[in-house]
């Protein structure tokens, strides 16, 4: 198929930092994905193995790995369904789906809030980190002043807002290996350590909530928590984008190998690190592993260093797309010069204004629940299955029918039950949010 796009189009292409390279290598997916998928999220997963119990627990952790492994394929094979024609971000495939404008308001609103919501929380977990590391190497005792974590977070936000000029994926990928490596490190850490312990003599398994209804709507929320670590489904089109593609070696396989290296990490990290740290601590166990630990502090600062090097590297995966959505949106729609200025301008604004709300809300990540139940659901668990639906509208009561609506329904059970189990999370612990603290 010929290339219709006129110079000025292919110029601005190539400046777009989705379309600008196509270089990348198989095993670039991998630790993409690596480092969109686990997040220091993986660190609290005991912590919600104890608020579903064993069966529950299991089958949520396997299911979740299962069904997000499933979409994530579907993406990866939609990609280039149309011959000549790539789907190099979400927003066009589902504008193939449902209609130019349509597919616009379903996926764009959806995406951003992920991606945005995913970046302010990295904001406030590498300023919590840096923070843990300072009071446990320069202890308030040996005469060390306290520093309130508004600073911390802009110092973290200070590595951005130069990492941020990278101008593509391909770019970011040697931060991308180095963030995927530490999440590894990290959960590795987690487990090991807690196995090392031994399982603790007064554990107990029992109920974390002494009514009925308190284990119910600690059930929905923790449903959310489980679901929420499977968030690279945002930014994978954008990352086979990067992969060279002909008719006869389309970009598929080498993706489709990537995304299979990276989820047997993926259940490597969170299966040993909810299931060693739930058998060690029980229902006792922190909402963060590594303060069950507490010690030995060398090895908690390390783990925690780990975090923060790691968050560095999910902040630029999540922030790619965002980046060429607002670049795409002043180049195309209104008119500005591709520069290297429009793009110092653009990033720094936006590196900002995540640092803004990482210092004003520090306690955003009890809200995402809330706000990411209505949009982590769905671009993860059930727009994929939809837009199959859709594009290759496969015969009723055919296995690929049923295993689609089976993956909606459960993906649309979660959008309404995640959400109420954040809101009543939220309204017990609003007492103890503070502004700016």
């Amino acid at each position: 198929m010929a290339d219709v796009r006129s110079e000025e189009q292919k110029k601005i292409d190539e400046w777009l930092p989705i379309t600008s390279s196509r270089s990348a290598k198989w095993w670039y997916s991998t630790f993409h994905n690596v480092t969109a998928m686990v997040g220091a999220g993986v660190l609290s997963l005991p912590s919600a193995m104890a608020q579903l119990g064993w069966g529950p627990g299991v089958m949520v952790l396997v299911l979740s790995w299962i069904i997000t492994l499933y979409t994530l394929w579907q993406m990866v094979e939609m990609h280039e369904m149309v011959p000549g024609k790539r789907f190099d971000r979400y927003h066009e495939l589902g504008q193939h789906a449902f209609g130019e404008k349509l597919g616009l308001w379903i996926v764009v609103p959806q995406q951003v809030i992920v991606e945005v919501g995913v970046d302010i929380v990295y904001m406030v977990t590498g300023g919590r980190s840096l923070q843990k590391v300072h009071d446990l190497v320069c202890k308030p005792g040996d005469g060390c002043k306290e520093i309130k974590l508004s600073y911390i977070i802009m110092i973290f936000a200070s590595v951005h807002f130069v990492l941020s000029h990278l101008p593509n994926f391909d770019s970011i990928s040697g931060v991308s290996l180095a963030a995927a490596v530490m999440s590894l490190s990290y959960s590795t850490i987690g487990w090991a350590a807690s196995a090392s312990k031994g399982v603790q003599p007064d554990v107990n398994y029992g109920r974390t909530d002494e009514t009925d209804l308190g284990v119910v709507f600690n059930f929905f929320t923790t449903l959310g928590d489980v679901a929420f670590a499977y968030a690279g489904h945002n930014v994978v089109l954008e990352i086979q984008a990067t992969i060279p593609s002909t008719p006869e070696k389309p970009s598929k396989g080498p993706m489709w190998r990537g995304v299979v290296v990276a989820y047997i990490v993926v259940a490597v990290c969170y299966f040993l690190v909810a299931l060693v740290g739930y058998l060690v601590f029980g229902k006792d166990v922190e909402d963060n592993i590594l303060i069950s630990l507490q010690k030995p502090t060398w090895l908690i600062i390390m783990a925690n260093l780990f975090v923060v090097v790691h968050v560095i590297g999910s902040y630029q995966i999540y922030a790619m797309p965002v980046f060429d959505m607002l670049e795409t949106l002043l180049v195309k729609r209104l008119k500005f010069k591709p520069t290297w200025y429009l793009r110092f301008i653009t990033r720094n604004i936006y590196v900002a204004f995540t640092m803004f709300f990482a210092i004003a809300f520090p306690f955003f990540g009890g809200l995402l629940g809330f706000f990411g139940g209505f949009a982590f659901a769905p671009t993860t668990y059930f727009l994929p299955c939809i837009m199959w639906l859709a594009i290759y509208k496969p015969r009723r009561f055919s296995l690929s029918w049923i295993i689609n609506w089976i993956c909606i329904i459960l993906g649309v059970l979660l959008m309404i039950l995640a959400p109420i189990g954040a809101l009543r999370s939220i309204i017990i612990k609003a007492k103890g949010y503070a502004f700016f603290s």
